[in-house]
């Protein structure tokens, strides 16, 4: 019972979403281009992309913003090779995102020997990461100190995007047409929407939120980059996006669900838990995820083919 106080406290909400945040970025870049039928299996490049850009110019300029908004061009430039790829020449999605995972993991390896010498990891002191906010009043205050204080920029600005995104697609003009165009692209053309105009605005906003993804984990989660160092968060942050049927809001509980799966790991690992068992956990719930994802939607399916039978 000891060990479960430990384990199971205030402190794991905070752990939770701080696992959480860079796999809700990611599932936010994936849920965009949902919206407009776009399966982005390419958000784990992006995301790799963006991180090894800010860290480099980080390093370089001495400037968290200016490595965060390098990073942020970086993902929307893979992104929109991605888009034309797909929208002007019809390739198959899947196959051009699986090519710049490969091409990302192959780059970054490359470049972090190139510029740094360094094989595998890169750390520098002269890396500058992301500041915390601190509020001076809340270090007074235990549980809400241990919650809402010391909060990475960038982890404030995940709440703030989640509800920008949640309005944005379900109360504009904007977001209509993105769904529209989506779910009925020859009625949009029809109704005057630019379709392909639309899909590439979306991959465009889609890129600039993955390199955001990557510049928060080499720069707010950890202030280094490491080879491979998205570690499959961006297909988590897909597989919670299918949790969340590409709503901002309920993909965001998907994530937090690989979050709180991942924190609570670290800490059992403490206590002798095997790390075999330990280091499968956020895979195990990924599966778990997708798997009740599926049969939510044949059941909605079934459900909606009934209802059309029976009206027929």
């Amino acid at each position: 019972m000891q060990n479960f106080d430990k384990i199971f406290n205030a402190s794991l909400i905070y752990a939770t979403f701080r696992s959480a945040t860079p796999i809700i970025f990611a599932a936010l870049c994936a849920a965009i281009t949902q919206q407009a039928n776009i399966l982005n299996i390419g958000t784990e490049g992006i995301m790799l992309v963006g991180a090894f850009t800010a860290v480099a110019v980080s390093f370089f300029t001495g400037s968290w913003l200016l490595g965060i908004l390098a990073a942020m061009i970086a993902g929307a430039v893979i992104a929109m090779i991605m888009a034309v790829g797909h929208i002007r020449y019809n390739s198959e999605i899947c196959a051009i995102g699986m090519g710049i995972n490969m091409l990302a993991l192959a780059i970054t390896k490359f470049m972090v020997n190139a510029i740094f010498h360094s094989t595998g990891s890169f750390s520098s002191p002269d890396i500058k990461a992301i500041p915390r906010v601190n509020v001076a009043f809340l270090d007074n205050l235990p549980v809400v100190g241990a919650l809402f204080n010391n909060w990475c920029v960038t982890e404030w600005f995940a709440i703030v995007l989640i509800i920008l995104l949640q309005f944005f697609f379900y109360k504009t003009v904007w977001g209509l047409r993105l769904r529209a165009v989506g779910q009925f692209p020859e009625a949009a053309k029809t109704a005057g929407i630019k379709v392909n105009a639309v899909k590439y605005q979306a991959m465009l906003l889609s890129g600039l939120i993955g390199g955001l993804a990557g510049a928060h984990l080499s720069l707010g989660y950890s202030t280094q980059f490491i080879e491979n160092m998205t570690n499959n968060r961006g297909f988590m942050g897909v597989a919670a996006m299918y949790f969340g049927g590409a709503n901002p809001v309920l993909t965001t509980l998907g994530c937090l669900l690989f979050g709180f799966s991942d924190s609570v790991g670290a800490r059992l690992q403490a206590y002798g838990i095997p790390s075999q068992f330990v280091l499968m956990m956020p895979y195990i719930v990924t599966i778990a995820v997708l798997a009740i994802s599926m049969i939510a939607k044949i059941s909605a399916n079934k459900k909606r083919e009934s209802s059309l039978h029976v009206g027929s």
